[in-house]
């Protein structure tokens, strides 16, 4: 059995204050088939699962198969993983209420600005709230790249299950230009920087 081997490198998520005590509650009383969604308790910003900000990178020899996804945004355009193909895919989990989502918007933004004539696509995957949660969340915050609501079908979550999941919020998933996992943010992206060389790595073939 081939094992997938991961660098990692752990950076410090600053908005990210919840005591392990809670996120082992959480992450204890979910079943491996639960959707992130249902994970959260009952509305307070404080019941979030959240990450480290580690950061692991697959290298392209070891990745997984392509994932595949057909979802509907926020403003009903059709996203999917085979007409994203040839491009590099950046996709964020979050919700509204998450403290550390709020404070990565800034930075999500910037990449995506910084990656807006090359061959990359966001895209947003809203875990909990309803379309006119979501659509504040992105007026406040200027978040101009397009949104899954996902609560409710998971779609998005199934798709990314595998090895590399998204197991915390906020989580964000870069996919090479096959479509395959090539790295995770678990946790905030606390700044423009390291989300922006695992983009920079992907168009310029440096993974390896």
């Amino acid at each position: 059995m081939r094992t997938t081997r991961t660098r990692t490198r752990t950076r410090t998520a600053g908005a990210a204050a919840i005591a392990i005590a809670t996120v082992l509650v959480l992450v204890g009383c979910s079943s491996s088939n639960d959707s992130l969604s249902k994970q959260y308790g009952n509305g307070s910003t404080q019941n979030y699962i959240s990450g480290t900000g580690a950061v692991t990178e697959v290298a392209a020899a070891d990745r997984s198969d392509p994932v595949d996804f057909t979802a509907e945004s926020i403003t009903g355009d059709e996203l999917s993983s085979k007409a994203m193909r040839g491009d590099v895919v950046v996709i964020n989990f979050w919700y509204a209420g998450c403290p550390p989502c709020r404070a990565e918007a800034k930075h999500l933004n910037t990449v995506h600005d910084r990656f807006a004539d090359d061959d990359v696509q966001f895209v947003g995957v809203n875990v909990r709230d309803e379309a006119g949660t979501a659509e504040a969340f992105e007026r406040k915050f200027g978040v101009d790249y397009p949104t899954v609501l996902d609560a409710r079908t998971g779609t998005m979550q199934l798709a990314l299950s595998g090895e590399i999941a998204p197991n915390a919020v906020p989580t964000t998933i870069v996919l090479d230009e096959q479509g395959r996992v090539a790295a995770r943010v678990l946790g905030a992206v606390d700044g423009p920087g390291i989300l922006t060389t695992l983009v920079d790595d992907e168009l310029t073939g440096k993974a390896s």
